[in-house]
């Protein structure tokens, strides 16, 4: 199932009409420019995670309601099998698969996520962004190469790291297969 990046920036920009909130005041909260939020809520591009995360949180709904439209019911506990998560493909490549997105009044946000492999990574920048909260990155396969605040990790399978996802963050794969990770974001406490 694709997610559709039209019927995505309609659900943003209606939920932001009839919550009263001007495109700039979005713009800040998401952290980019007036120009690329229209673009964005316009739906000429696809949405980052990132993007996706902070308009949820500023709008008040569960990041699942924009990418589906409707809104998580359960409230006891939610199962997913194997490869049945709802696809998102955010970031050139990355596709995220969510864990729980039947589920009501998350406090995390879990992912499978598989990683790309992008050309030679000692000649690639790692794209980083950032998000309230914390993050949580396990690897199942392949190799993942981390950086965060100036500091780099590489991450082999059976190797995790826990960070806070508020400070400048990114990925990318170091094998050509890509890489598969389970990543779980905690959302800040209110």
């Amino acid at each position: 199932m694709g997610l559709n990046v039209t019927e995505i920036a309609e659900r943003v920009r209606s939920l932001r009409e009839s919550e009263g909130y001007p495109q700039q005041e979005m713009a800040d909260a998401v952290g980019i420019s007036l120009d690329e939020y229209v673009e964005n809520e316009s739906g000429k591009n696809d949405f980052s995670f990132t993007f996706l995360y902070k308009c949820a949180e500023k709008l008040g709904v569960d990041m699942i309601e924009l990418l589906t439209g409707e809104t998580p019911k359960l409230t006891e506990y939610t199962v997913v099998r194997k490869d049945k998560g709802l696809p998102m493909e955010r970031r050139k490549g990355f596709n995220y698969f969510h864990l729980a997105s039947n589920f009501k009044h998350k406090t995390v946000e879990p992912f499978i996520v598989f990683a790309p492999y992008d050309g030679d990574p000692q000649n690639i920048t790692i794209p980083l962004s950032s998000h309230e909260g914390q993050e949580f990155n396990y690897v199942l396969e392949g190799r993942l190469k981390f950086r965060i605040d100036g500091h780099t990790e590489i991450l082999e399978p059976g190797d995790s790291v826990l960070y806070d996802s508020g400070k400048m963050h990114g990925m990318i794969a170091l094998d050509k297969e890509g890489c598969r990770f389970i990543a779980v974001v905690v959302k800040k406490e209110r």
